[in-house]
């Protein structure tokens, strides 16, 4: 592959972390690759920006800051005595910097509506797989561990597990851009602490408290921005566009639509059918491309499309219920006679305008346990070797049911 004179060794002002540097020209090639830069096009919170107006920050940032916070992690390791290689190195920056390459058109959108059956994750492998053809075979450690199958076990770790270098960026990261403080955690201090164990990812007995505040951080931010309840409201609006769309589509009705999105909603692709022209179209659909297409929508014939899309253009977003119980029959029933008589919508219209759903918060997960390296060198769960009462509570699953439904057009 032919590469520029450029100066590769370039340097990036974060505004979370200040000067982020780029280890090498290989990594530098992989984020000037189109593939890369596309994230730049993509929100890292989708439609958030309308309760939080300054959520508007990028996968791209996100990638980055995660490629900073692993280069950070793999220099502590190193002074713990950790052997970790100079190609083992760059190939954990390679893996987590494409983690989320996969991701399409606000985030988690298309999964649930034009694209059916693949997830970001397995869509990301396809990305570096492809990536690797192009750099003549420069990803394959960095696939290995991407996909758990290298020999050394917290490598994969540190890409995804309860305490993972993700999960140290965008808790701070989407913190800072909503201004929520209570998701401000020291990933500084949780990466200092870092160790390894038995080939495990640990945290040294002194990093406890650090752990306990993340862990509570990632609840209160689910509840306060990732699960708030007009996020939800408009990105399961943002859905049920694109579902109507897709429906149009299949019935041959014409759609004004960028030409990537187009060939979304007018082919059913899944897993099975997920080829290569599939991805090629995949890497040039962004935020741009939806959005651009539902501000035309807005003026369509067909009056569902038009007002769901108009809806989302002037954010007159879905009242939205939530409750701790499901919602009954009678209750969905009663709502729907009222929709229809107060906004005259048809029997076979009603879904697109109520609809109920759960939304799951579970902060810590007991069965991939964060592990606690004891001054003794034991290693226990978090939940064993913290004196925090409400750690064990944090392992509970919390669901809560929602229903959506407009509130006026």
């Amino acid at each position: 592959m032919a590469t520029s004179k450029t100066n590769k060794l370039k340097i990036l002002n974060d505004p979370i972390y200040g000067l982020v540097s780029i280890p090498n020209s290989l990594i530098f090639d992989i984020i000037e690759h189109r593939y890369f830069q596309r994230l730049r096009r993509v929100t890292q919170m989708g439609l958030t920006n309308l309760v939080y107006p300054g959520a508007n920050h990028t996968r791209f940032h996100h990638a980055i800051g995660c490629m900073h916070l692993m280069q950070k992690a793999i220099h502590i390791l190193r002074t713990k005595n950790v052997a970790i290689s100079e190609e083992e190195a760059t190939a954990l920056s390679i893996a987590i910097l494409l983690h989320d390459i996969g991701h399409g058109a606000f985030s988690h959108a298309l999964e649930y509506s034009i694209v059916n059956g693949i997830t970001h994750e397995e869509i990301s492998l396809m990305f570096m797989k492809k990536l690797n053809e192009e750099f003549e075979g420069q990803l394959s450690l960095a696939i290995q561990i991407f996909e758990g199958k290298y020999e050394r076990k917290f490598f994969n770790q540190l890409i995804s597990s309860q305490l993972d270098v993700d999960r140290l960026d965008y808790l701070k990261r989407d913190s800072f851009y909503t201004g929520v403080t209570e998701g401000n955690i020291s990933s500084d201090r949780l990466i200092a602490m870092m160790n390894v164990k038995n080939d495990e990812l640990v945290i040294e007995q002194k990093g406890i408290y650090s752990v306990e505040k993340f862990l509570i951080a990632r609840r209160l931010m689910y509840w306060q921005v990732y699960l708030h309840k007009t996020s939800l409201s408009a990105e399961t609006l943002l859905v049920k566009v694109l579902q109507r769309a897709k429906e149009l589509a299949k019935k041959g009705k014409e759609l004004a639509a960028t030409e990537s999105l187009r060939y979304f909603l007018y082919n059913t692709i899944t897993d099975k059918n997920f080829s290569s022209e599939a991805l090629e179209v995949f890497s040039r659909l962004d935020d741009y491309d939806v959005f651009s297409s539902i501000k035309q929508w807005c003026f369509h014939e067909d009056i569902v499309l038009s007002k769901l899309s108009k809806m989302i253009i002037e954010r007159k977003l879905f009242g939205i219920e939530i409750q701790d119980k499901p919602f009954s029959e009678k209750k969905i029933n009663k709502l729907k006679a009222k929709l229809k008589e107060t906004f005259n919508i048809p029997e076979e219209h009603i879904d697109y305008f109520i609809f109920i759903d759960t939304a799951s918060n579970q902060a810590y997960n007991i069965e991939k346990p964060i592990k606690i390296l004891s001054k003794r060198g034991k290693v226990k769960d978090i939940v064993k070797a913290s004196d925090h009462l409400n750690l064990k509570s944090l392992s509970k699953p919390v669901i809560k049911y929602y229903c959506c439904y407009p509130k006026k057009f």
